[in-house]
C-alpha cells in the first residue's frame, strides 16, 4: 500500500492519488534530485506477485522509453523498490480529451483537426519506433491548457520486432475503439492504430461514439459487421473531405485504411483546401468484409477440373478393346481374387473374433471414493487406470475424491479398457478485483460469463461530472472478496446529477459559457462589467450557484469581463481663471 508522503527508490514522494487503472495506480510525485512534479505509475500490489502482469507493467516502460516527441509524454525512470514496481514519468498538467468532451460535448472542426494533426504526428513517431499503441481513446490522451496534447499509457503497448511477449494476440484496448481485427483476435498491426484514430475523430466531432451496445461481445460484433454512421446526416455542414478521412481509417478491412499515421496525417493537412471541399464520398477498393477461405475454395476448384481434364485425357487414349478371349482370362483372375476377399473378410469379421473376443465388465461406481480406492476397485475388474487424473470442480464431492469416470459408470466395457478418473477439486471461488473506474458493461460481461456470477446494475445518484455514465463507481461485495458460479454481486454506477459548474474557479470564457448552455438548453444572458481584475471576455459572476442541479430550460445570467473605456478629463480650472484678461463678469479689464 502506497502513502502519501512515502519515498520510492528514496527520491521520488509520493503527494497524492491521481488517477487509478486495472493494472496500475497513478500518484503525483516530487523528485527531491531534480527538483520536479513527476507522474509514478505503480504496479497494484496484487499483482506484482503476477509474473504476466510484470513483464507487460515492464513492456509498457521498455516501449514508450524509446519514444522522444512533443505530443508523447515523456518517460523518466523505471524499476522495483521493496517490492513495488514504479515508472516515473512527465506530469501533465491538464484534463483527459474525455473530461473535455464531457464538458464541451463536441469540438468545433477547427479544434478537432489540431488534435488529429498532434496525434497522429505523434502515432507516426511510435510506429516509426516499431511500437503500436493498441489501446487509442480519449481517455489516454491529456489535453494542455494551451492546447497540446500528450498521449498517455502504453501499457499494453506491442514491439514489433519482440518475439517473447504474450498476449500479443489477445483482445484487449477499450471495446468502443476496438478495430475489427482485435476483436476477432488476429492481432495487431500499425492500421490497428489508425482504426482508433479514425473513432477518436469521429467522437470529437459528434460528442458521441458511434457503436453502442447491452455488452461487449454486441460491440465487438457491430465494430466488425457494422458501417461507421455518416458523419454528414449528423452535421451537414461537416466537408466531405472530413467524412472520407474518418471513412478511410476506420475501413474494416485494414487493405482500405491509411498505410501509416503519416499518411493519414498529411491527409488531415490538405483537408480544408478550397480544391477538395467539392470532393467526392469515399469507395473502398478492396471488399469491406473479405471471404477467407476463397483461394482454398478456388484451389479446390481448380484442382477438380484438372482431375476433370485428366479423366478426358484418359478416355480419349484408352487402349482398344481386347480380344474375347483376354477378356475372359481376365474375368476368371478377377472372380477368383474377389472370391478369395470374401472368404478373408469371412474368417476377419465371424471366425477369428470368436476365439479373441475379450469378457465384458460393467464400470462399476467410484464416486466419493479416494483415487487410490476407486483404481483399485477398477483394476479388480481387469480395467485399467489412466495415470493422468483430471481435475474437476464439484458442489457434491469433497475435495480429493473421484467425481467420476470415462466411461461413465454402468457401461459395459471390455477387460483391458482404460478408464479415466475425475478427482474433485472442492467447489471453485475466485476473488473479486476492485472493479471501481472500470466500465460496467465489460465487467458485467466478464462476471456472467467467464465465473458465472449474477449481477445487478443499479444507479446511484452523484454530482461529479468527471463519472463516466458506464463507469464503476462502487460495488455491493467488497475486492477480496471470495465468490463462487451463481452467487450474487450488485456494481453501482453514476446516476450523474448535471450540476452548474464553478465558471469563475474553472475560468470559463463567454464561449466556453455559451457551448455550456448550448448542451444543457439554457438561456443565458450576458452583462458587460469593466474591470481591469479579470481577463476581457472572461466570466466573472454567475446567478446560478456552483454545484445546484441542473433544469433544462432555466435561466443562466453571468457577468462578463469587459476592458474599462478611457473617458476625457475634466477640466478644473475655474470659470474665472481661464482668461487673466477678463474680470468674474467677463469683461475686460482696464
Amino acid at each position: 500500500m502506497v502513502s502519501k508522503g512515502q519515498k520510492i527508490n528514496g527520491r521520488y514522494e509520493i503527494i497524492r492519488n491521481i488517477g487509478e487503472g486495472g493494472m496500475a495506480n497513478v500518484y503525483l510525485g516530487y523528485d527531491e534530485i531534480l527538483d520536479r512534479n513527476v507522474a509514478i505509475k505503480i504496479l497494484r500490489g496484487d499483482l506484482s506477485n503476477d509474473e504476466k502482469f510484470v513483464r507487460r507493467f515492464q513492456r509498457e516502460a521498455l516501449s514508450a522509453s524509446s519514444l522522444s516527441h512533443q505530443n508523447i509524454v515523456e518517460m523518466y525512470d523505471v524499476g522495483e523498490d521493496n517490492g513495488l514496481y514504479y515508472i516515473v514519468m512527465e506530469y501533465v498538467e491538464g484534463k483527459t480529451l474525455k473530461q473535455l468532451l464531457k464538458k464541451r460535448g463536441s469540438l468545433t472542426l477547427s479544434e478537432a483537426i489540431d488534435i488529429m494533426l498532434q496525434l497522429t504526428d505523434g502515432m507516426a513517431h511510435a510506429h516509426d519506433s516499431y511500437i503500436i499503441h493498441r489501446d487509442l481513446k480519449p481517455q489516454n490522451i491529456m489535453i494542455q491548457d494551451d492546447g497540446q496534447i500528450k498521449i498517455t499509457d502504453f501499457g499494453i503497448a506491442m514491439a514489433l520486432n519482440s518475439t517473447q511477449l504474450t498476449q500479443t494476440n489477445s483482445v484487449m484496448g477499450s471495446v468502443h475503439y476496438l478495430p475489427p481485427e482485435q476483436a476477432s483476435g488476429k492481432g495487431s498491426t500499425t492500421k490497428s492504430d489508425i482504426y482508433s484514430m479514425g473513432i477518436i475523430f469521429y467522437e470529437l466531432l459528434t460528442g458521441k461514439l458511434p457503436f453502442k451496445g447491452e455488452n461487449a461481445v454486441e460491440i465487438a460484433l457491430k465494430q466488425m459487421r457494422d458501417p461507421i454512421p455518416s458523419l454528414k446526416e449528423d452535421n451537414p455542414n461537416i466537408p466531405q473531405s472530413i467524412e472520407n478521412i474518418i471513412l478511410k481509417a476506420t475501413a474494416k478491412n485494414p487493405k482500405n485504411r491509411y498505410d501509416d499515421a503519416k499518411s493519414m496525417h498529411d491527409d488531415l493537412l490538405t483537408a480544408l483546401d478550397d480544391e477538395r471541399m467539392d470532393e467526392k464520398p469515399l469507395v473502398y477498393k478492396y471488399p469491406e468484409h473479405e471471404v477467407e477461405n476463397t483461394k482454398r475454395l478456388k484451389k479446390l476448384e481448380e484442382l477438380e477440373e484438372e482431375e476433370q481434364e485428366e479423366d478426358a485425357v484418359a478416355q480419349k487414349v484408352d487402349p482398344e478393346d481386347e480380344d474375347d478371349k483376354k477378356k475372359k482370362k481376365l474375368i476368371i483372375i478377377l472372380s477368383c481374387v474377389f472370391g478369395g476377399l470374401v472368404l478373408l473378410g469371412l474368417i476377419i469379421f465371424f471366425v477369428i473374433p470368436h476365439f479373441t473376443k475379450a469378457k465384458e465388465v460393467t464400470v462399476p461406481n467410484v464416486k466419493g471414493l479416494t483415487v487410490s480406492k476407486a483404481e483399485k476397485k477398477l483394476e479388480d475388474l481387469g480395467l485399467k487406470v489412466n495415470t493422468s487424473i483430471k481435475k474437476v470442480s464439484s458442489k457434491t464431492v469433497d475435495k480429493g475424491r473421484v467425481v467420476k469416470t470415462n466411461p461413465p459408470k454402468g457401461e459395459k466395457v471390455k477387460e483391458g479398457t482404460t478408464i479415466t478418473i475425475y478427482k474433485s477439486t472442492g467447489e471453485d471461488t475466485f476473488k473479486l478485483s476492485d472493479y471501481t473506474g472500470k466500465n460496467y458493461i465489460e465487467v458485467q460481461t466478464l462476471l456472467e460469463t467467464k465465473y458465472k456470477l449474477k449481477v445487478t446494475i443499479e444507479k446511484k445518484d452523484v454530482k461529479d461530472g468527471n463519472y463516466d455514465e458506464q463507469e464503476i463507481i462502487s460495488q455491493s461485495l467488497a475486492a477480496g472478496s471470495e465468490v463462487k458460479k451463481g452467487d450474487s454481486i450488485t456494481l453501482y454506477i453514476p446516476n450523474i446529477i448535471e450540476v452548474f459548474p464553478d465558471m469563475v474557479a474553472e475560468g470559463y470564457s463567454v464561449d466556453d459559457a455559451e457551448a455550456f448552455c448550448k448542451k444543457y438548453n439554457l438561456t443565458l444572458r450576458k452583462n458587460l462589467v469593466e474591470t481591469n481584475a479579470y481577463q476581457a471576455g472572461r466570466v466573472i459572476s454567475q446567478s446560478r450557484i456552483a454545484g445546484s442541479e441542473i433544469v433544462e430550460g432555466t435561466n443562466l445570467t453571468i457577468d462578463v469581463a469587459a476592458t474599462p473605456t478611457k473617458e476625457e478629463p475634466e477640466n478644473t480650472t475655474p470659470k474665472d481663471e481661464e482668461d487673466p484678461e477678463k474680470n468674474p463678469d467677463g469683461k475686460e479689464l482696464p
